[in-house]
């Protein structure tokens, strides 16, 4: 009776206990972002409790509206999850909330952040190359490939060598890269995701790299479909995320072309993505609203809770290594690098580890891959100094410097 009544208080005290169904997934779109009201931001914070973007549009709301006492509370629930508000704000909330919870609001902004630093210098590619996206590493820690997006192009080193350009026919910018588990290919995404000026003889969906780069592979995505993240699951199933129309697709082994796993309205921005061990569910970063599990055989979706305090939004790169999720977030501030402990049955998350965050170094860390025990990952974004596939006014390139992040737990 004892041990009966103490598993009932740990079941009472868990988000989620054994065979309780996950929350659901609340399907968002353009319309979603623009929902203002009180009351309609407040349900959107329960539906999505672990994101920092609808945090902030509350906190707004309740400043509007007056509600100092509800605006603590956002600002306790931000200062709990490492959120570091820009200066300006820091400034006015204050002013904004009322004399009564001034001082409160004051000690639970975070002045800066903290500053980690965990990864080294692993590679370069020379500024030629333009934005690159992300890099796609051999299990032995060698570069393979890496993308373009304003070149549409590859890049490849082998061994020692320096950085090749590899012309991709017909192709558009060139983002995710990823290969199954023993490596012998690769995929690549092709599509429009930098605005450029419409070209119908350009390529939309993903590319095979059998091995030889010379002879590639064309699989297209459904009409008005711009693929981007790609994860590969262990039965050699790729996936593909569309951040710009909300849904997720898939390519299976032999199939002519991508079909739909995920429909659009689904996600507002769906980006990373990472494949279960047993190849049975799909986790997926929506930009904005956290994080999601699909069931890849019925394509049901659900969010993925979390036991501990942390912004699940803001996520771009998702990876799965050993029992964790390793997250890429580049759309939080301040940016970081975090690992999430998956429970068990992997259905929520039960821990969470600070891997790197506000590198003096970065620009803005985007894509990358796990080989061995390591992230190497893109640390020099230039999504900043381009638009539409060209160098903005007054930029210019600069070189993509690869870093290497171990992720074993120190």
């Amino acid at each position: 009776m004892r041990a009966l009544l103490a598993a009932l208080a740990l079941c009472l005290a868990a988000p989620l206990c054994a065979g309780e169904a996950a929350p659901a997934w609340r399907a968002v779109d353009a319309a979603t972002g623009q929902i203002a009201d009180m009351a309609g931001l407040e349900q959107l914070a329960r539906d999505f409790p672990d994101s920092a973007s609808v945090r902030l549009r509350l906190l707004n709301a309740q400043l509007e509206a007056g509600d100092g006492m509800a605006a603590l509370g956002s600002l306790r629930w931000l200062a709990a999850r490492g959120h570091v508000l820009g200066e300006r704000a820091r400034a006015q909330i204050p002013r904004l909330i009322g004399v009564a919870q001034a001082e409160a609001a004051r000690a639970l902004m975070i002045p800066a952040p903290e500053v980690l630093a965990a990864s080294t210098v692993h590679d370069e590619i020379p500024a030629s190359a333009g934005l690159i996206e992300s890099v796609l590493v051999r299990p032995d820690g060698e570069p393979g490939f890496a993308t373009s997006v304003s070149r549409r192009s590859l890049f490849v080193r082998f061994s020692q060598g320096d950085w090749r350009e590899i012309a991709v026919p017909r192709s558009w910018a060139l983002a995710g890269v990823a290969s199954p588990p023993d490596g012998e290919s690769a995929w690549v995404a092709s599509a429009n995701i930098d605005g450029a000026p419409e070209d119908t003889s350009r390529f939309t969906g993903l590319i095979e790299l059998p091995g030889d780069v010379d002879d590639l592979i064309y699989r297209p995505a459904p009409a008005g479909v711009a693929v981007s993240d790609l994860a590969v699951g262990p039965d050699r199933v790729v996936y593909t995320s569309d951040p710009i129309g909300g849904g997720v697709y898939r390519l299976r082994p032999h199939a002519a072309a991508l079909e739909a796993l995920v429909p659009p309205g689904t996600f507002r921005s769906p980006q990373g993505q990472a494949v279960s061990l047993d190849g049975a569910r799909l986790f997926v970063s929506d930009y904005r609203y956290g994080l999601a599990l699909v069931d890849v055989a019925s394509g049901a979706v659900t969010r993925l809770a979390s036991d501990v305090p942390a912004a699940l939004d803001g996520v771009d790169g998702l990876w799965l290594h050993g029992g964790e999720l390793i997250a890429v977030q580049n759309g939080t501030s301040p940016m970081r690098i975090i690992a999430l402990k998956l429970s068990q049955d992997g259905t929520r998350i039960v821990g969470y580890r600070l891997l790197e965050q506000a590198h003096p170094e970065w620009t803005e860390p985007l894509g990358g891959s796990i080989a061995g025990d390591a992230l190497y990952y893109v640390a020099t974004g230039q999504w900043d100094r381009y638009d539409k596939g060209t160098l903005r006014e007054g930029m210019a390139a600069i070189p993509t410097v690869i870093r290497k992040l171990p992720l074993a737990p120190r």
